[in-house]
């Protein structure tokens, strides 16, 4: 399958469809996920066009994971998780179901099941308020 530039992670990326953004630098985006597992579900992708990780430049996989490390403790904090999940889909057989690769930072709670992969949107005043959470606890 060919890069598809009209993806939603791209239409993102260009400003052409609104995210709740955590973070930006000039090689990656984090924001939150608009459909959560968990409170705190965060996305971080990269700026440039790749599918999957078959696709990725390794400068710019090795960006996304940088910024993910940052996520991680931001959510961690902020959400004052147990743990913390890193996930990345590649293909639709693997779950994947934007096809701009991106990394999932996903808040983990002892006893507390994540609820389905890109199941129901969550409302964007709570998402703002999370953002808000995972902004203000960034690592300098």
């Amino acid at each position: 399958m060919a890069y598809d530039p009209n993806n939603i992670f791209a239409r993102i990326l260009r400003g052409e469809i609104p995210a709740w953004r955590v973070y930006e630098d000039e090689r990656t985006l984090a924001f939150m996920d608009a459909m959560p597992q968990s409170d705190g579900h965060t996305l971080v992708l990269p700026k440039s066009p790749a599918e999957n990780i078959f696709d990725l430049d390794p400068a710019m996989a090795a960006a996304v994971i940088q910024t993910g490390q940052q996520a991680a403790h931001a959510v961690r904090q902020a959400f004052k998780a147990d743990g913390v999940m890193l996930v990345q889909y590649n293909g639709p057989v693997a779950g994947q179901t934007v096809f701009h690769f991106h990394l999932h930072v996903v808040p983990r709670y002892a006893g507390i099941p994540l609820l389905g992969h890109a199941r129901s949107m969550a409302e964007g005043a709570v998402l703002e308020e999370h953002a808000r959470r995972i902004r203000a606890a960034w690592p300098a």
